[in-house]
């Protein structure tokens, strides 16, 4: 009990200390840009309605979700092909450290020549900059398999498709869910950064909405909403990762408390 009491206030304790820090520190300001937070927070609920609510967070989300899943599932399955073989990895590494180091933001204006305007170009934009961290995770997390648990598999029979989900991406698991945890936050930043291209609705449409129309506190609410999604997702992920990895954090825990 004191432990869960403990990780309760470590988890909203610096929160708590931020929003203290900002309330004192924003009070009393006439600045149009700088309003005080007790006016951001007054202006949050007649902004933020349930139709709203749908109209702006909804299609975000299901645009992030789509171009999540498809980064994971292009980056699983390239990278678990690529740090499968060596011949492989050394042929694509070369592209692959060109393709990386391009700002998937510096493609929109050509993503919207082939997609349009609309949801594709978005959910496009937010998979090709979500795949490269779990991608390279992948391919990390694959040469790293064990060669004496691989040994043992093959020399038992496990071979195929048995291998490549019970040995391979069990061990890889792991450093592809570091990467999986590393593209969200990117996914999240390019869901809004694509919003402001050519957009008739989500979180990143409303908040230059806001701005253009010098709504400022609406504004600041548009960022608080998006902060909070962050957080939420955050939180689901961590939660499927505890689940997934469950045998993974368990022997971590028992070795740390072995002498």
């Amino acid at each position: 009990m004191k432990q869960v009491l403990l990780r309760s206030l470590y988890v909203v304790g610096l929160p708590a200390l931020l929003v203290a820090v900002w309330w004192f520190a924003s009070d009393g300001s006439t600045d149009v840009f700088w309003p005080p937070l007790r006016t951001i927070l007054k202006t949050f609920p007649d902004v933020w309605t349930g139709e709203r609510l749908r109209a702006d967070v909804l299609p975000s989300v299901v645009r992030l979700l789509a171009g999540y899943t498809l980064a994971a599932v292009v980056g699983v399955a390239v990278g678990t092909v690529i740090g499968s073989y060596r011949r492989v990895r050394a042929f694509c590494e070369p592209v692959l450290e060109f393709l990386r180091a391009v700002p998937p933001p510096v493609l929109i204006p050509v993503i919207m020549l082939f997609a349009g305007i609309g949801h594709t170009m978005k959910i496009i934009v937010i998979a090709i900059g979500c795949v490269w961290p779990i991608l390279l995770n992948t391919v990390e997390g694959v040469r790293a398999v064990d060669s004496v648990m691989s040994e043992t598999a093959r020399s038992y029979g496990i071979t195929g498709v048995a291998r490549l989900r019970y040995v391979v991406l069990r061990a890889a698991s792991p450093q592809i869910f570091a990467g999986l945890r590393q593209a969200l936050s990117i996914g999240i930043i390019l869901m809004v950064i694509s919003e402001m291209f050519g957009a008739s609705d989500g979180l990143g449409f409303s908040i230059v909405q806001f701005q253009r129309g010098f709504a400022i506190p609406d504004m600041w609410t548009g960022i608080l909403v998006l902060g909070l999604l962050g957080f939420l997702l955050s939180v689901v992920f961590q939660l499927v990762e505890r689940r997934v990895l469950g045998w993974y954090h368990g022997r971590r825990a028992s070795s740390r408390r072995s002498p």
